[in-house]
């Protein structure tokens, strides 16, 4: 079966749900890869091998943290060109839409975005997508490049599936715009005892 990359969501290691989602997902239509960055990463494989990855690639690097999204976008590349994957998939988060968007302009590739199912079509994946407060639901293709999807999170039940999860470093050069917006300070979010979005039932 064809590769999909997979964009992993995480925090110095701990898998988010919407990541593990994208797992379940990207099992109907390929054999996942995963793609780790940042402190933690290579933390990552236990869980995402448990969910179905076959391969995580793993980068480490202080530009991950220090600077916005660009080096993310330039890791996600290089996993691209590395393994020539048939769809990327990256959770719909606001960082993960751009992240998502600056890939497909690079890679001259269409993009749909706030996915909620995906399946296997004769012409590559096919999305499925809720419009206008979900009165309406579309189903669609990309049809130009790799498609590059992002997905709702709690779209998807999480899934085991045990896989190899083979941890290979992967080869990261970052562009001169990496570096071009920097993180000058972070304020912990106070915990007000409810879940996250993101990881609620």
């Amino acid at each position: 079966m064809a590769e999909v990359l997979v964009f992993v969501d995480h925090v110095d290691g701990a898998v988010r749900k919407p990541t593990l989602e994208l797992l379940t997902l990207a099992r109907r239509i390929g054999d996942p890869v995963a793609v780790a960055l940042g402190n933690g990463a290579g933390d990552t494989a236990a869980a995402l091998a448990e969910h179905g990855a076959v391969k995580v690639l793993t980068h480490e690097a202080a530009e991950y943290a220090d600077y916005l999204v660009v080096p993310k976008v330039d890791a996600l590349q290089a996993a691209y060109e590395a393994v020539s994957p048939a769809a990327v998939l990256v959770p719909s988060s606001a960082e993960g839409k751009e992240i998502a968007a600056r890939l497909a302009l690079r890679i001259g590739a269409g993009i749909i975005t706030d996915a909620t199912d995906l399946e296997a079509g004769d012409n590559g994946p096919v999305a499925t997508q809720s419009a206008f407060a979900a009165s309406y639901t579309t189903k669609s293709t990309v049809s130009q490049g790799t498609p590059v999807i992002t997905v709702k999170p709690n779209s998807a039940p999480v899934e085991a599936a045990p896989a190899a999860g083979a941890v290979e470093a992967l080869a990261v050069s970052f562009s001169d715009a990496a570096t071009g917006t920097k993180v000058t300070s972070r304020t912990p979010r106070e915990s007000t005892g409810r879940p996250d979005l993101t990881e609620a039932a």
